[in-house]
């Protein structure tokens, strides 16, 4: 049980530190997805804002709630918030949710890829053709 968790803990020590192409990749592509999701998360708290604080019966009240509401849309986590009522608002919301599968679809490519490749580097620093 511990050799897979302190295998684990290279690779992710290994991306942190980009040792090799592939590590430097995902790290990058990582970091450019989270940087990214605070934009747009930023972005979508003052819509949401913008849209929903005069809305009668709205949870959106100012603009630290509107970020609430809009962090826990891009992490699909669902809160005790209301649905937005307005219909700007209504559309935002569908789109954050458009966006945060594509990243979660997008992440999923990601380590997928990196797996494979990391799975490609093994195989040849152990003279074994790629598969």
């Amino acid at each position: 049980m511990t050799r897979p968790l302190l295998a684990a803990g290279r690779e992710i020590r290994a991306v942190l530190r980009a040792e090799t192409e592939t590590h430097r990749h995902l790290r990058e592509r990582i970091a450019a997805v989270a940087a990214l999701t605070v934009v747009v998360d930023l972005v979508c708290a003052v819509l949401v804002f913008a849209f929903e604080r005069h809305a009668a019966g709205t949870d959106v009240k100012s603009i630290g709630s509107a970020l609430f509401f809009s962090s826990t849309q891009l992490l699909t986590v669902s809160s005790s918030m209301t649905n937005p009522l307005t219909t700007a608002g209504r559309v935002l919301d569908v789109l954050m949710e458009v966006y945060a599968i594509t990243v979660v679809a997008s992440l999923a490519g990601m380590f997928g890829a990196f797996f494979h490749r990391r799975s490609d580097e093994r195989r040849g620093a152990a003279g074994e053709a790629p598969g």
